[in-house]
């Protein structure tokens, strides 16, 4: 192995031999003094639908992986090592989920921190013997806050030299060697003050510089002669360790890694081995399952006949970080757990458990679906209602070959069929740049047939204190008839029950290349990620939470042939008569028509100007502040980084969204960009956003795409291709390491949200920070797949992931929470997602950025960006405006 957590496995006789000489007394139990910290006791059977993403794992787990496992007597090798995670509300915990799974035979068991009480705990730790050992994740905040976590076995926490998020060092005295090209992710600005160590807690880890590399950097420093410092060897005595003299230079280059408790079977580790930028990371997993089943195998053979004995504490592995993790090693008040499992359900017998290979990485969870197991998720989709108001719904729909190529393409046809009467109850997915067959499909529409609908929701004003407020739903169907309920359990649920109710035939869809066929198009705000974990929202939105039309008829263009397809759902089976019309207006365009949409819109350019600017919700002065603020929540541990965000306005009055939107995609074409009109709303939203936030194909293929760095393209062949490498491997001229940093950051944040509703082992990332090219820039982009597990709806899916982690920062409900004090008003639509849900579950929504939102007369734009410890806040600032350059001239060319 390359690097342990631990001593080496013989190192281990010694702390076993201390606890077996107390077995009297069980060193696992919590003094008095202890103090357990927002305790709730919460029926695990009875979790509502709409529970936050972070508690999707408990819910399934019941009845499915708790159960008593004899240990093998005969010292053979177990089947699977049953764990226990401890969830400390951080964003990469189900990427210790992933691995775990991959691992250990089984997925881990995940409770939150604060969810079980001492009694729960001991229960199933000792009483129903259901674990064989525990991990406790990283999380916000330190061991000095009482309301995060307090101390257990001493130690120090102080604040590092320098705060490293998202960035890599290179280890010593580990048994690979320095040069060895072992590189660990770090996210943390506290550290452990080693002299502060009490004796039962040795050191077994350090980095050996104070120099942090940048991802691809590091390939650089593999055959350089390491010239930091050596780290400290220590010497196991008398339960306790001693350290070797170096020099204050020396001490002051190293770091504490990894720690161990000198009795107890207890590791910590403060860098992250589930990163996906972290080399030999699995192997550490690897260690600590065998360690325990070593463990375990030495205590059953010695003390199987021995009545009464008590065992000595399970085996932890916990992530010191910046986080109250030290703490929770010895009592993690952890949540929900399966309090109900042993009141009237049966306990699985680990050994028809499902088991999972190694080859995940690659995105393969290799399993046969269809095995006889008993490793059986308990299914999330509620279907209480199953029976009442089924929809049986069919897809009709014509295919056009080339046609767009022949009438001026997606532009002309849209504002033809429907860009009539100020484009009012209108849509448009617009993928208005497409190069490399990216965003390859748009789809358009407007008010339809029997079927269409306007769904509009806006949380209740008590949603800025709780996230059980509810909100108000409108519907307002195709006869113009208007109805308004109050939703308890909030939209999202609304929706996911609206799809589950809906019966299709997939023949019906043979034959279509894309995977949206009618269903409901819009956007989600903000705000609505109190349906998603978030505890409250601090301001309220002046725009709708949510917007969404039901569309039974639609238009699709395939940009990669021109190909159009007209489609129609509806109920029954005659042919609908919308496709017979919409056949013969597709026929009569002519490539006049983009002539003639060109004049108008040049000529509304020249109608008027503007003098007055867009104005910015805080002054330069105030958002530096606040930049200056995140960093000091950084450096104090309570995030790895924050999307700091803020809205520029401007009264605008009567204007021609629609041609202002025509003037916004010439001028800035996007992947995933939009036009949506809400004419009840008064509300019409103009994106031109690069950025996919999550999509669910027909395959069950669950795909995020975060970017981060950009930069224009050459005028020369040459030029272009220097300029490709520069962003791709810090050329001279351009360092992009805080770039880098952000986009790890992301991608291992959205692993953790995929790896939440993910076949355990298939989440992987295809491509890291690759490079891909558009018309105008160059762009770094991470891809994050996932086979969705079959037992979460589409809407899980997203309520496990919303709000995009590129806008919120990682830990993301602490983040989130931080933002929230900061901004000084809601986001909106802003940092939302755009998109559709198709009625057969599919699913493709974007990250609302560059985006104008028009609202009773005034235009907002949103923009912000990543605060990171690297972050300089004049600089961040700067980068805000520039990132609102282009949607910003778009209206003031326009007016």
């Amino acid at each position: 192995m390359n690097f342990s957590l631990c001593a080496p496995s013989s190192d281990l006789r010694y702390p076993c031999k201390e606890v077996l000489r107390s077995t009297d007394v069980n060193p696992m139990m919590p003094k008095p003094s202890l103090r357990v910290v927002k305790v709730v006791k919460r029926d695990v059977s009875q979790v509502s639908s709409n529970q936050e993403a972070g508690n999707l794992m408990p819910k399934h787990l019941q009845g499915s992986f708790i159960g008593k496992k004899p240990l093998d007597e005969h010292g053979h090798k177990t089947e699977c090592v049953r764990t226990l995670l401890i969830d400390n509300y951080d964003s990469y915990t189900y990427n210790i989920y992933q691995e775990l799974s991959v691992i250990n035979g089984l997925p881990p068991v995940v409770v939150r921190n604060d969810e079980m009480t001492w009694e729960d705990l001991y229960h199933y730790l000792y009483e129903e013997n259901a674990f064989d050992n525990i991990v406790i994740s990283p999380g916000p905040g330190t061991p000095t806050c009482p309301a995060d976590i307090g101390y257990v076995h001493g130690a120090n926490v102080v604040h590092a030299s320098e705060p490293i998020h998202g960035r890599l060092r290179l280890f010593q005295d580990i048994p690979s060697g320095p040069n060895s090209g072992f590189k660990v992710v770090r996210y943390h600005s506290l550290i452990i003050d080693d002299e502060s160590l009490p004796n039962e807690l040795i050191p077994i880890a350090w980095t050996t510089s104070t120099d942090a590399l940048s991802f691809l950097g590091t390939h650089e420093l593999d055959d350089t002669p390491d010239t930091s410092a050596d780290s400290s060897p220590t010497n196991v005595r008398n339960g306790g360790y001693s350290r070797s003299n170096n020099s204050d230079t020396s001490k002051r280059t190293k770091v504490l890694m990894g720690i161990m408790h000198s009795t107890r079977p207890h590791y910590g580790v403060q860098f992250h081995p589930e990163s996906v930028a972290t080399c030999h990371g699995r192997q550490i997993f690897k260690n600590f399952r065998e360690i325990t089943e070593n463990y375990w195998r030495r205590l059953k053979l010695k003390f199987t006949k021995r009545r009464g004995f008590s065992y000595a504490g399970h085996f932890m592995l916990y992530f010191l970080s910046s986080k109250p993790s030290l703490a929770c090693m010895q009592m993690p008040n952890a949540n929900g757990l399966l309090r109900e499992v042993s009141k009237g359900r049966k306990l699985v017998n680990y050994a028809d458990d499902r088991r999972y290979t190694e080859d995940s990485r690659s995105g393969q969870s290799m399993h046969d679906a269809d095995n006889n197991s008993c490793f059986r998720m308990l299914n999330m989709v509620d279907l209480s209602h199953q029976n009442i108001g089924i929809k049986h719904l069919k897809l009709k729909w014509r295919k056009f070959d080339c046609f767009a190529n022949k009438v001026g393409g997606a532009r002309d046809i849209f504002h033809e069929l429907f860009g009539h009467h100020n484009a009012g109850n209108t849509f448009w997915l617009d993928s208005s740049s497409t190069e490399k067959g990216r965003a390859r499909f748009s789809f358009m529409g407007g008010k339809g047939g029997s079927l269409w609908k306007h769904v509009t929701f806006k949380l209740s004003d008590e949603s800025d204190t709780t996230s059980k407020a509810g909100g108000y739903l409108t519907i307002e169907d195709a006869q113009g008839s208007t109805v308004e309920t109050f939703l308890e359990e909030g939209f999202l649920d609304f929706l996911r029950k609206e799809l589950l109710i809906i019966r299709h035939d997939e023949k019906d869809y043979e034959g279509l290349p894309f995977d949206f066929y009618g269903g409901y198009i819009g956007y989600i705000g903000y705000n609505l990620k109190v349906e998603c974990g978030m505890v409250s929202n601090r301001h309220k939105s002046t725009t709708p939470d949510a917007c969404f039309f039901f569309a039974d008829n639609l238009i699709a263009i395939d940009h990669c042939n021109g190909d159009v397809y007209a489609m129609s759902l509806h109920e029954g089976s005659t042919t609908p008569s919308w496709l017979e019309e919409m056949e013969q207006k597709l026929l009569d365009l002519e490539a006049s028509v983009k002539r003639g949409i060109e004049e108008q819109t040049l000529q509304a350019l020249r109608s008027s100007t503007s003098e007055v600017c867009f104005v910015c919700d805080k002054s330069r002065e105030d958002y530096v502040k606040d930049i200056e603020k995140c960093l000091d929540y950084i450096k104090d541990g309570e995030s790895y980084e924050l999307c700091l965000t803020t809205q520029l306005r401007k009264r605008i009055g009567d204007i021609d969204s629609l041609g202002l939107y025509l003037h916004l995609r010439e001028k800035n074409p996007a992947p995933y960009a939009a036009w949506l009109n809400f004419s009840r709303e008064n509300l019409s939203i103009c994106c031109s956003s690069p950025e996919r936030f999550l999509r669910l194909d027909r395959n069950g293929v669950l795909e995020a795409k975060p970017i981060k760095g950009t930069m224009a393209r050459g005028t020369t062949q040459e030029e272009d291709e220097q300029r490709k490498r520069q962003l791709q491997y810090r050329f001279p001229f351009f360092d992009s390491e805080k770039d880098r940093a952000e986009n790890l950051m992301i991608v291992d944040l959205l692993r953790n949200d995929l790896g939440q509703v993910c076949d355990p082992g298939s989440v992987h990332v295809p491509c890291l920070m690759d490079v891909e090219s558009y018309a105008t820039v160059h762009t770094m982009v991470s891809t994050i797949r996932g086979k969705k597990r079959e037992d979460v709806t589409a809407i899980d899916c997203v309520r496990a992931a919303f709000p995009g982690g590129s806008m919120t920062g990682a830990p993301k409900l602490r983040s989130m929470e931080l933002l929230d004090r900061l901004e000084s008003s809601s986001r909106g639509i802003y940092s939302g997602s755009i998109g559709f849900f198709s009625y057969n579950q599919t699913f493709d929504l974007n990250i609302v950025i560059r985006t104008i939102v028009i609202h009773e007369g005034e235009a907002s734009i949103g923009a912000g960006g990543a605060i990171v410890a690297l972050s300089n806040p004049e600089d961040e600032y700067e980068e805000m405006i520039l990132k609102t350059s282009a949607p910003a001239k778009a209206v003031m060319d326009f007016l």
